[in-house]
């Protein structure tokens, strides 16, 4: 088997995924390193309590919190990486996401490059992955090159009856983004069929479009890419100079394998990449590989998230459920000049999903009936870059990551609103104004004390900038300190924002294709 590569990409999700996909039709040498290995087609796939209580497709690994604990991450490694499992919902960060933002709990630091700079690569980006959508109703919305690909996904009764109401009330609620393959002019060719185990399952039909289903699998057509599953990459060495990863160090089937590549790409996820640079510490590299900022690991950023359950006496029949957005408050209100966030929905909870964090019970209710009558939210607001919120490794090499949220007030202020909303919704032809019960907030802990959105938008270890003092990556994503290393998943974010941040790391994944296209030749 050839060990030498042009490029080795390590990581199959939204950034190496994507990347290997733009860097196929070179016919350069790629290697691509997948710690895992293709989710197993299986009845279990749509199952909520295989997915969601029993957590089969979790990885088995065990991180630490800074005492020691042990922490279960509910994260996946797959071929696709978490596409495979997230609801797909691909937003644009807003324009002035690129810009320092104040925010009532601090500052949201500027990126080293604009909006403008990365639109066209959005554009493609919703192309590829085959974005529906709907420009120009919500209000935050950055200008595009060109409009969505497909129409938007339709809302069903109860949603488009929230839809309206909001309208009522003088909000501009919109049809979410969503990356899938779905026909609704023609259904009975549809490859998506609406099911209610999108969000947070890996699909069954392929017809989510994740990184392995859009771009891995048809990189593999190409006669010069190889994928190795089961690769899990130990370590990274340099030459003497420490300028060049010269030595791919990989575990596999149990026996310890090396590569070579002429550009070395990690794509692991925001912590795993932050692991991997930091168990890879040599003499000319002591606080790890690319490092000498400092700033390996550290500013761990994954959203101040809420789910949000609204009970009503009447039943919410809705099937496919996450269609629905409201960005009115992310930046603030009349009354309260901060931003707060965004407003949309989880795929429809179940019973079963319940178990896995129940919510505070209504009196006279149970788990089965309340997800039978819930509208199910998903409020996320920014959380910012804070330093001592990082990755670290302990003695034997485990992760250990130390996280406190921050910026929580404008995330009491994003429920407050919904709250409010609820209140006023239109008056119920069976129950009058009484139909409403309340909002109930399902745990996102579940026992685990590890926020699981926060691993699920894990992003801003490795930052990227132009200041090698503050920055571990240049504005190619091109490690300072070493000239064949680049990282391209969520690691480069100097700040979260407030929306989910897999389209981005597609864009500029994309971005960073060309980029090395040009270095290829």
């Amino acid at each position: 088997m050839t060990t030498r590569y042009d490029v080795a990409i390590i990581g199959t999700g939204a950034g190496g995924g994507t990347l290997a996909w733009a860097l196929a039709s070179t016919g350069k040498r790629i290697l691509i390193l997948e710690r895992g290995d293709y989710v197993p087609r299986e009845k279990d796939n749509w199952s909520t309590r295989a997915v969601n209580l029993e957590g089969k497709y979790n990885t088995k690994e065990v991180w630490r919190d800074p005492d020691g604990g042990e922490l279960h991450p509910h994260t996946n490694y797959y071929v696709g990486g978490n596409t495979k499992f997230y609801g797909a919902a691909l937003f644009r960060l807003r324009r002035e996401d690129f810009s320092e933002i104040k925010h009532y709990g601090g500052i949201s630091p500027a990126w080293p490059l604009s909006y403008e700079d990365l639109e066209p690569y959005y554009t493609r980006a919703e192309q590829l992955y085959q974005v529906h959508g709907e420009p120009g109703v919500d209000p935050t919305d950055p200008p595009a090159g060109a409009p969505y690909p497909h129409p938007p996904v339709t809302h069903e009764p109860r949603i488009q009856q929230l839809a309206d109401d909001l309208g009522r009330l003088g909000c501009r609620p919109f049809h979410v983004p969503l990356g899938v393959m779905l026909d609704e002019r023609n259904p009975r060719k549809s490859r998506c069929i609406r099911c209610e185990t999108c969000d947070g399952h890996p699909c069954l039909v392929h017809a989510k479009s994740d990184a392995q289903v859009v771009c891995v699998d048809p990189a593999l057509e190409h006669p010069n890419v190889t994928l190795l599953t089961g690769a899990h990459v130990k370590r990274l060495e340099t030459s003497a100079s420490g300028r060049e990863v010269t030595r791919i160090v990989v575990e596999r089937e149990g026996a310890a394998e090396t590569y070579s590549a002429d550009i070395v790409v990690v794509a692991c996820g925001a912590i795993n990449s932050a692991a991997l640079l930091l168990r890879s510490a040599s003499d000319r590299h002591p606080r790890g590989l690319a490092n000498g900022s400092d700033v390996v690991g550290r500013h761990y950023m994954g959203h101040v998230n809420s789910v949000l359950m609204a009970v009503s006496k009447c039943p919410n029949p809705t099937v496919f459920q996450k269609t629905l957005g409201l960005n009115d408050f992310y930046f603030g209100s009349d009354e309260w000049r901060h931003p707060m966030g965004h407003i949309s929905f989880v795929g429809k909870l179940d019973g079963d999903t319940l178990k896995a964090g129940a919510p505070a019970i209504a009196p006279g209710w149970t788990l089965d009936l309340m997800a039978r009558h819930s509208l199910d939210f998903w409020l996320t607001s920014e959380d910012l870059p804070a330093p001592d919120n990082r990755v670290t490794l302990d003695r034997d090499g485990a992760i250990v990551l130390s996280y406190r949220p921050n910026n929580e007030e404008a995330h009491q202020r994003l429920i407050a609103k919904l709250k409010s909303l609820m209140k006023q919704q239109t008056k119920c032809q069976v129950h009058g104004h009484e139909c409403h019960e309340g909002l109930f907030a399902r745990n996102l802990f579940l026992g685990q004390r590890i926020p699981l959105a926060g691993v699920a938008h894990q992003n801003g270890t490795i930052r990227f900038g132009r200041d090698p003092k503050t920055s571990a990556l240049d504005v190619s994503c091109k490690a300072h300190e070493v000239d064949n290393l680049y990282v391209v998943d969520a690691s480069f974010f100097p700040s979260s924002a407030a929306v989910n941040p897999a389209l981005t790391i597609m864009a500029n994944a994309l971005r960073i294709g060309e980029h090395l296209k040009s270095r290829l030749a």
